[in-house]
This record gives structure tokens, C-alpha cells and sequence, in this order.
């Protein structure tokens, strides 16, 4: 008799602490179910905690998701005495409100725009498998007052002005969607698929996310909305005498937003580069590899193409350019690359590793990623740092009083502005993109949103976060600090005038709840933007020079309900 993942939970009516226990005793189980979506509130993060705390749970890498619940069986009901392989599944709500009080904040949230005022998302649904066919129906609908805010300026020079819509018109980051509120209807975190073995093969539009990280992902992440893939990955650790492998290739199909990137019109006007009306393709190769000799180690090796449809051949690399190889000077003859650079193709690699240390509750991790070929293996030893973007974090959990409560300290710091060799690969202190922008095939986007890391082009953040946790309870402080458009402000000479950069110092407060089959997460978040948009104070002089400063409030609360047969 089998009886499903959720089934089990409110049957037994579980308090924390079983339900904790309960998830990872079925992470023992070597059947795969229904996926839980990337980064979903709450349950992923205690899904790895649990892991650092004991690493007998699982062998999960952690760098390919979204995670597969394990199911022990399906429903005991009697409708399925007479058909055991049948299951049938109601998948959690999920209901998101966010509020932004004078200009957008936030990322990683499941293609919530950036926006002023309220914003609501909500999502649910079914899963079910019979034998080796399985279907998740789990939209999603989004909900934005989308108010006007105060922006990017538009009383900057030509010479300023032009280097901000460099990143505009290489890239796709609308400042707001459209003129008046905003909806959205989407699949969200649909798929169907076929298992076979360690494997499955199916068709989704779930997002995707890639790499170690737990606040950014270099490559995929849950930042934008997911986009219609075909996918071909592992629904577990594949063993082997060398260790564990996973991997996943994917194709499919992302948008640009259709929106301006600026508010004020007359900016668009001037200097903004309309989309061409096409969508692009995306072909990306996934590998996760975990020696035998060590079982906390885990190595990541992540690589992307996009090219506008328009732009793309019928070959069997241009369908699967992933399988190319990584130096420019093999797909030319005479040592220039400027046609292969304009055939509309663009790249991102990253290599990570995550090591667990079990008897320290210890794990550290790292993503180096790079967004452009190097000409040969010469030029990238020489030059590994062009067009790179980096993260690096670590958690640490110290037990207190009772065995399952511990104190979290987390931090990570992503960095994406432009190395310092940019004076001179570049003849001069401008530089040329970044993470994320491309020429021609603009932004690593979906529908005005990066794919991958999602604080701005250019910027930087680093996250402390202190929590005491208990099962799926927490109480937290979290520190913040991003370094707005760092790429910007040194193209546009800010860097040589009275304005200094545009720096996001933030204190958020934390509380994580569960009453039986409610989860409640929450955040408040009070952000002192200084020199706002690289605004001076009306005070300012140049002996005295003094930036304009903006503060705002930003505050999220998640509300899932786990379902009762």
C-alpha cells in the first residue's frame, strides 16, 4: 500500500519536529516525486539546513534544482487498492504579498516585478504520476500596483546618458512595466515529464536554478519568471565507481519585455535601441560531479548560449552550441573574431565547488563564471578575470540548547562589476559590458528580468544573516549591502566628479512560524539608499561635496498551506 509525500504529512498531523524528521527520512527513499520549486520559502532552506545538521539525509549536490520530493508511495484511499502505481497529489499554496515604499527592492522572487506599492503572487496546484508518466499544473499569477518612482535621472549630460543606455541597449531592465497596474497569468512551475531510470526527459516551464549559491545563482535562479524549456536531466544522483553525477541539458525559449527601459520618454527617445520583436533560444548543459573519496565535496561545471531565432542556423550545434568548444580561435582563420562575435551568439561558463564538513555543521562554496570566450587557453590564463562574475559564502550551525535548535550564521557576497584590467583591454577607464549584457543578443533575461543574478547590472551585494532555527521556525536579524551599478558609474565618469557611488545599507528582520499545516515566512527590510541614484544634496559643494539619500521600507510575507487529503 503507498501513501503520498503530502498525504503522510497531514495524516500525521505533524509538529515541527516530525515534519522536519519526516522530510528527511524521505530523502532516504530512493523514489523521486514531485519537485519543489526553487527556493520556495521556507522548505528549501530547511531541506539543505537539514543536510549540513546530518549528512546521512542526503546526497544532494544542492546545485541542481528545483530539489524532487521523494515519495514512499502513493494514496492509501481505496480508489487506488486496485492501482498502486497511480498518484495523485495537491501541491501547497503559496501566497507572496511584498511592499516597496519609495523605490523597488528585492530579488528572487518568481518573476515579481520591480515595484513601488503592493505586489501579490500566488501559486498551487496538483501532481501526479502513473508508472513513468508524471505531470505537475502549477501556475502562477502576479499581481503590481507598478507605480512611478523616482529613477534614473534625466537631467544628466549626453556623455552620461549614453553610458547608461550602453547597458540598456546591450541588456534588457525595464525601470518599470508599462504606465498602469500590472497582471500576469503564467504556466509558473509546470512539467511534464517521462522517468526512466535516473533519468527523465519532459517539458516545463519551471525555473530553473543552477550553482551553490543561497541569495544569487551566477547562472538560473528563481529571479524572473520560468521560461518553456525541453529538458533532459538526472531525478537523482547517478551512482558510478568514480562517485555521484548530476546533470541536466535543457532548450528553450526566453522573451525580451517589450518595455523602455527608462520613465521619461524623451531619454527613450534619444538614445534607447527598440527590440527587434524576435525571442531568442537557450541551450545550457548542467554537470554536478561528487567524488567517491569524498562524500561533502561537490564540483559544478554550468554553461548557456542564446542567439535570437532570427540570427540562428539548423545545424546540430547551432541547436546545441553547449557542445562547442570554449576558445573563440578554433571557429576562425585569420585571428579575428569580430564576424564570430557578431553572429549573434553569446556564452556564459561558471565552474563552483560546495563542501560540506558534517562534523562542523560547516559548508562553504564558490562560483566563478565568465560571460565571454577567451581567444585561446593562452589569453584566458593570462586574463581568466575579463568578463567574469563571481559569488562565495559559507553557513555554520551551532547547536544550543536542544539538539534541533541551532544558531544560523550565513553570509554570501556576489560580485559582478568589471575587473580592474579594464584600463587597459580597453585603452582607457570606460570598460566595456557586463554580467548578464551581451551584444547582439542583449540581455541573459526573461521577459525584463536576468535569468541568473538579480541586484542590477553591474552591482555588487554582500548578505550577513543571523538566525536562531528550530525545524521550520526562525527568528533573524540579516544585513545587507549593494553597491548599485558599479559598471556605470565608472563608464560615466561619475567616478572623476563630486558623485560618489550609489551604496544600498540595509537591516532586515526575520521571523519564520508553523501552526500544524501553515508556514508563515517573513521579512522586514529597512534600506538607507546613499547617494541615491548619484543624486547631491542641494547642499552640496565641491569643497564640501555631499550626496542625496533615499530611505525605504521593503517587507515580504509568504504564507504556505500544506493540504489535507
Amino acid at each position: 500500500m503507498k501513501v503520498s509525500l503530502l498525504k503522510v504529512l497531514f495524516k500525521l498531523k505533524l509538529k515541527p519536529l516530525g515534519l522536519s524528521l519526516l522530510i528527511n527520512i524521505l530523502f532516504l527513499q530512493g523514489i523521486i516525486g514531485q519537485s519543489l520549486p526553487v527556493n520556495f520559502p521556507v522548505l528549501e532552506e530547511n531541506l539543505r539546513r537539514n543536510q549540513l545538521a546530518d549528512f546521512s539525509t542526503s546526497n544532494a549536490s544542492f546545485q541542481l534544482r528545483p530539489l524532487q520530493f521523494q515519495e514512499n508511495y502513493p494514496f492509501s484511499d481505496t480508489s487506488n487498492i486496485n492501482n498502486p502505481e497511480f498518484t495523485f497529489v495537491i501541491l501547497p499554496l503559496l501566497s507572496t504579498t511584498q511592499f516597496n515604499s519609495n523605490r523597488p527592492y528585492g530579488w528572487g522572487d518568481f518573476g515579481m516585478i520591480p515595484n513601488v506599492g503592493l505586489q501579490q503572487y500566488f501559486t498551487g496546484g496538483i501532481y501526479s504520476k502513473w508508472k513513468f508518466i508524471k505531470l505537475q499544473f502549477q501556475p502562477e499569477i502576479v499581481l503590481a500596483s507598478n507605480k512611478t518612482w523616482f529613477g534614473y535621472p534625466s537631467d544628466f549630460s549626453r556623455t552620461v546618458n549614453l553610458a547608461r543606455y550602453l547597458y540598456w541597449n546591450n541588456g534588457d531592465y525595464p525601470e518599470r512595466y508599462g504606465s498602469g497596474g500590472y497582471s500576469k497569468f503564467w504556466w509558473g512551475q509546470s512539467k511534464i515529464s517521462f522517468e526512466f531510470g535516473a533519468f527523465e526527459f519532459g517539458a516545463a516551464t519551471q525555473n530553473i536554478g543552477w550553482g551553490p549559491g543561497q541569495f544569487n545563482s551566477l547562472i538560473f535562479s528563481n529571479n524572473p519568471q520560468g521560461f518553456a524549456h525541453l529538458t533532459l536531466n538526472t531525478i537523482k544522483p547517478a551512482k558510478t565507481f568514480l562517485g555521484n553525477f548530476e546533470g541536466q541539458l535543457l532548450s528553450g525559449r526566453i522573451d525580451d519585455s517589450g518595455f523602455e527601459p527608462s520613465q521619461h520618454p524623451d531619454l527613450n527617445t534619444a538614445y534607447f535601441a527598440p527590440f527587434s520583436g524576435d525571442w531568442k533560444y537557450v541551450n545550457a548543459l548542467a554537470i554536478t560531479y561528487n567524488p567517491k573519496w569524498v562524500p561533502g565535496l561537490f564540483f559544478g561545471f554550468n554553461r548557456t548560449f542564446q542567439v535570437y531565432r532570427e540570427k540562428m542556423g539548423n545545424s546540430f550545434l547551432d541547436f546545441f552550441p553547449v557542445f562547442m568548444g570554449v576558445t573563440k580561435e578554433q571557429f576562425f582563420e585569420d585571428g579575428n573574431s569580430v564576424e564570430f562575435d557578431s553572429d549573434g551568439a553569446s556564452q556564459q561558463i561558471s565552474v563552483s565547488f560546495r563542501f560540506i564538513i558534517p562534523k562542523s555543521k560547516f559548508e562553504f562554496y564558490a562560483e566563478f563564471g565568465r560571460r565571454d570566450h577567451a581567444l585561446n587557453w593562452r589569453e584566458f590564463i593570462l586574463n581568466p578575470e575579463h568578463a567574469r562574475a563571481y559569488l562565495m559564502g559559507f553557513k555554520k550551525l551551532i547547536t544550543l540548547s536542544k539538539s534541533n535548535r541551532f544558531l544560523q550564521i550565513r553570509a554570501e557576497m556576489t560580485h559582478q562589476q568589471e575587473s580592474i584590467n579594464r584600463y587597459i583591454r580597453y585603452l582607457g577607464e570606460y570598460g566595456g559590458l557586463t554580467w548578464h549584457t551581451h551584444t547582439p543578443s542583449r540581455a541573459f533575461a526573461n521577459h525584463g528580468q536576468a535569468l541568473g543574478v538579480g541586484i542590477g547590472v553591474g552591482s555588487n551585494v554582500q548578505t550577513f544573516e543571523f538566525a536562531v532555527v528550530e525545524n521550520l521556525n526562525k527568528y533573524g536579524i540579516l544585513f545587507e549591502r549593494l553597491e548599485n551599478h558599479q559598471d556605470f558609474y565608472y563608464r560615466s565618469g561619475f567616478n572623476n566628479t563630486d558623485r560618489k557611488p550609489w551604496i544600498d545599507l540595509s537591516i532586515g528582520f526575520l521571523f519564520d512560524k508553523q501552526w500544524n499545516n501553515l508556514l508563515l515566512r517573513s521579512k522586514l527590510q529597512l534600506i538607507n539608499g546613499i547617494n541615491y541614484q548619484w543624486q547631491l544634496n542641494p547642499n552640496s559643494t565641491p569643497d564640501f561635496p555631499k550626496g542625496e539619500n533615499l530611505f525605504s521600507v521593503h517587507s515580504q510575507v509568504s504564507l504556505i498551506y500544506l493540504f489535507n487529503k
